[in-house]
């Protein structure tokens, strides 16, 4: 991993992202902490034009999107316009809000919209990743369902955004996944996992929780893995700090020359 391959999820941040006054004001102390690039997700509404002029003027790369879920599956030609006029290349299906993990037909139109909307996508140019939450460990056919939703999609249409947390707190193993989607892990949410006294697990700042961070990121190097994406659902105290702490980690232990 290199450090122009780390970017923050702005959803992070989402708080502070309400309107455009408050998103030029957040990218500009984003860049001011050092991230060389973001991801959008969780801002309130601003037009595509003005977010690019924000970005280019702090010179924050845009490396990816989240998109809303139902967008990907029955719009997909509004998601390929929105990344368009972005000028970014990825984006993520972000939940499968509405999927009764207990009826297969729901997971089998899951996979077969994801796979039409990636096929319409890479057409485009694009790139459609699937971000993962514990549910799609439940057991499914043998496997997972996550197993069967990359399994029964085409890696040309769907590719992977595996999230560290939530992989970890699903019961199944980051580094793992990460080697099983080589050659199909463009994106990595690195989300650290932590355990509090009472025994409850909860979001860390990279570095410090127990995740075994130099083993994941070598195997997601190893995957292909384009960018690397801090981010972490809730903080204890203030993001900014959470998010500086997370970066300050990856550029003192693990960023390679």
């Amino acid at each position: 991993m290199k450090f122009s391959q780390i970017a923050l999820q702005l959803y992070t941040l989402r708080d502070y992202l309400k309107t455009p006054t408050d998103i030029r004001a957040t990218l500009k102390k984003v860049k001011a902490i050092g991230y060389p690039a973001v991801q959008v997700s969780g801002l309130g509404p601003i037009p595509e034009a003005e977010l690019l002029e924000i970005l280019q003027g702090e010179g924050l790369v845009l490396c990816a999107t989240h998109e809303p879920g139902d967008e990907i599956r029955k719009k997909p030609e509004a998601v390929i316009e929105r990344l368009r006029k972005l000028g970014c290349r990825y984006t993520a299906y972000p939940y499968p809000a509405g999927v009764d993990w207990s009826k297969p037909e729901d997971v089998e139109s899951l996979v077969a919209d994801l796979d039409r909307a990636g096929r319409l996508l890479r057409e485009a140019g694009q790139v459609l990743t699937y971000h993962n939450h514990a549910v799609e460990l439940t057991p499914f056919q043998g496997a997972t369902a996550l197993d069967y939703i990359y399994g029964q999609s085409d890696p040309q249409n769907l590719q992977g955004e595996i999230d560290t947390y939530w992989i970890q707190h699903g019961g199944a193993d980051p580094v793992a996944w990460c080697r099983k989607l080589k050659g199909r892990l463009p994106l990595l949410h690195l989300k650290d996992y932590t355990v509090q006294t009472d025994g409850q697990p909860t979001f860390a700042s990279i570095g410090a929780g127990n995740l075994d961070w130099r083993a994941i990121i070598q195997a997601a190097d190893e995957a292909g893995c384009q960018w690397f994406i801090v981010e972490q659902d809730t903080t204890p105290g203030d993001p900014f700090e959470a998010v500086q702490a997370s970066l300050d980690h990856l550029k003192t232990r693990l960023v390679s020359a």
